[in-house]
C-alpha cells in the first residue's frame, strides 16, 4: 500500500489511541489521524444513558425485554405473529447506540408485543406461569412502576 497512499487513520477515542495518531501525524506529515464519529455517538448515549433518570429507568427495562424474550425459543417463535415478522433488535453490551435502537424498535412495536403478552398463546405458554413471566408481562402491560421491579431486574441481568 505504501504510506504516501495513506492519508486518515480514524480509530475510537481512547487515550492510547489519541496518543498513538498524535505520534504518527507528528512522524507523517500528510497523515491525518481522526477519533471516530460513531465511537463520539456512542461515548455521548452512555452519558445519556447514567445521567438522564428517564433514560436511566427506561433502558435497562427494554434491555431485559428483548433479553426475556429472546432468551427463549418459543418465544422467538411466538414473536413473529405479533410483530408482522419484524425481529426486535437485541442488546449489545458495548454499543450503547444500541440502547437507543431497541428502545425506537420497541416503541414501533409497542402495540404488536402488548398484544403478543395479551394473547391466548402467550397465557398458554408454560413462561406465563414463571415468576419471571408474570413479571414481564405486568412490564410489558404496564401494570406497574419499574421500580417495583428493581429487584427482580437486578437478578435477571445476573443470571442471564
Amino acid at each position: 500500500m505504501g504510506e504516501n497512499n495513506v492519508i486518515q487513520v480514524v480509530t475510537n477515542n481512547a487515550t492510547n489511541y489519541k496518543a498513538t495518531g498524535q505520534m504518527l501525524m507528528t512522524k507523517r506529515k500528510k497523515l491525518f489521524w481522526t477519533s471516530c464519529v460513531a465511537h463520539c455517538v456512542d461515548l455521548m448515549l452512555e452519558d445519556y444513558e447514567k445521567k438522564i433518570s428517564i433514560h436511566e429507568e427506561t433502558i435497562p427495562k427494554i434491555k431485559i425485554i428483548t433479553t426475556f424474550i429472546y432468551s427463549r425459543s418459543s418465544l422467538i417463535s411466538l414473536l413473529p405473529q405479533f410483530t408482522k415478522g419484524r425481529d426486535l433488535v437485541r442488546p449489545d453490551i458495548t454499543h450503547f447506540a444500541t440502547s437507543y435502537l431497541i428502545l425506537g424498535c420497541l416503541h414501533e412495536n409497542n402495540g404488536f408485543l402488548i398484544r403478543m403478552f395479551s394473547s391466548d398463546e402467550w397465557k398458554s405458554s408454560r413462561f406465563a406461569k414463571t415468576n419471571d413471566g408474570k413479571i414481564f408481562e405486568d412490564v410489558v402491560l404496564e401494570k406497574r412502576k419499574l421500580e417495583e421491579y428493581h429487584n427482580v431486574f437486578e437478578g435477571f441481568i445476573a443470571s442471564h
